[in-house]
């Protein structure tokens, strides 16, 4: 299909216009105009662009693209490496941040809600990108803990008694951890999200609601594989997710 196509197809699916974003969402670096295998990731990072040259791609989907609010807008470094490859081996770049976190059924939140075992009841924070739901078994905050650990295979930082029972759970994937004031807002029991910052610590054991920091790579490995997936149902694609650790 053309590459075009798929920019455009994709930008009304997570409807883009709806969003603020801190960097453009769509196409950021054009490349050949068909596109048949697609390569996907977290981050557009060298490593990424190198594993999508060697499996012969025609583009790469990300979460996080380039051109972030308040960079260096010089191309100087790692961005001059990383556009160097892009565009010697024409291979183009899609990035969709917020739009990809927010959608109700392909997006980072409703697909790490799949994976823990919340059925999503509502929304709050920024844009509404937070999400809030019931886990569908009683938990305690414990117990909640080890499946966030089962699910994304990595031990996440847990603020809180392990016995507290759990009702209601928010989370925000990424680095959302200044919606834990929202969260508790919103009546939740804990929060789960990225990243940690000194003060959610105070907070959690001051109010009595659980903080959970589970990753901000490892909560956000999974919009971006369902939109891939989604993609090539669509068009018929080939695709690859390249899975590349990150402990942050």
């Amino acid at each position: 299909m053309l590459l075009r196509e798929l920019e455009n197809y994709t930008g009304q699916l997570l409807q883009l216009d709806r969003f603020k974003d801190y960097a453009p969402n769509g196409l950021q670096v054009e490349g050949r105009a068909e596109v048949g295998r697609l390569v996907c990731g977290v981050t557009a990072s060298e490593a990424l662009i190198d594993a999508a040259i060697a499996w012969q791609a025609d583009a790469i989907l990300v979460h996080h693209g380039y051109f972030w609010r308040n960079e260096d807008a010089r191309v100087v470094g790692t961005k001059r490496r990383r556009l160097a490859k892009l565009l010697a081996h024409d291979i183009g770049l899609l990035a969709y941040h917020l739009p990809l976190d927010a959608h109700p059924e392909l997006g980072n939140n409703a697909q790490l809600g799949l994976r823990l075992g919340l059925v999503g009841e509502g929304r709050f924070g920024e844009q509404s990108l937070g999400w809030y739901g019931a886990p569908e078994a009683a938990t305690t905050l414990g117990e909640f803990a080890a499946r966030v650990e089962a699910a994304l295979g990595r031990r996440p930082v847990v603020i809180g008694d392990p016995a507290w029972p759990l009702h209601r759970v928010g989370w925000c994937s990424g680095g959302a951890q200044g919606y834990f004031g929202e969260a508790i807002a919103a009546g939740c029991d804990a929060y789960l999200t990225g990243e940690a910052s000194e003060h959610n610590y105070h907070a959690a054991l001051e109010h009595g609601v659980g903080f959970i920091a589970a990753g901000h790579h490892a909560s956000e490995r999974y919009g971006v594989q369902a939109l891939a997936a989604h993609l090539a149902g669509q068009f018929g694609l080939e695709w690859r997710y390249v899975e590349l650790d990150n402990p942050i």
